[in-house]
């Protein structure tokens, strides 16, 4: 994987990771006409920036749960009606967005600027594989 790939899934600067590679931290490889990421390593690099996260303590302990879809963010907007609310949280680069009773925002004081997470419990979960990264596989 081509490393402005790697790092635009990490959310991070190409001399970010670059960096990264020459404290060991990830390694780089080179194919000939530039440098690559093992896509491998990096879903590893992944996992333990996330596990290293101030926002992977946020809410209930994994094991509080069924729900293994816990996604940590900022709420950016609240809408209200007499009966429901429209929360929206960024997740990262991901905009994730709930619709819950009034009450329900109001007991968990959902605010701007509130760190919540967002859980997702579905019985259907559609994955699809991006054909615009290369991996080399």
């Amino acid at each position: 994987m081509k490393v402005s790939d790697a790092a635009a899934l990490l959310g991070v600067s190409d001399d970010t990771l670059r960096r990264w590679s020459e404290s060991g931290r990830i390694g780089l490889e080179s194919d000939g006409r530039r440098m690559t990421v093992d896509a491998v390593e990096l879903a590893g690099l992944a996992s333990e920036i996330a596990a290293e996260s101030l926002l992977a303590s946020v809410g209930p302990k994994l094991g509080a749960t069924s729900a293994r879809n816990r996604i940590p963010g900022i709420v950016t907007r609240v809408l209200r009606d007499g009966i429901m609310a429209q929360v929206e949280i960024q997740a990262g680069p991901f905009r994730m967005v709930s619709l819950m009773s009034r009450e329900a925002a109001d007991e968990l004081g959902l605010e701007p600027g509130r760190i919540a997470s967002a859980t997702v419990k579905a019985t259907n979960v559609v994955v699809e594989a991006s054909p615009n990264l290369e991996t080399g596989a």
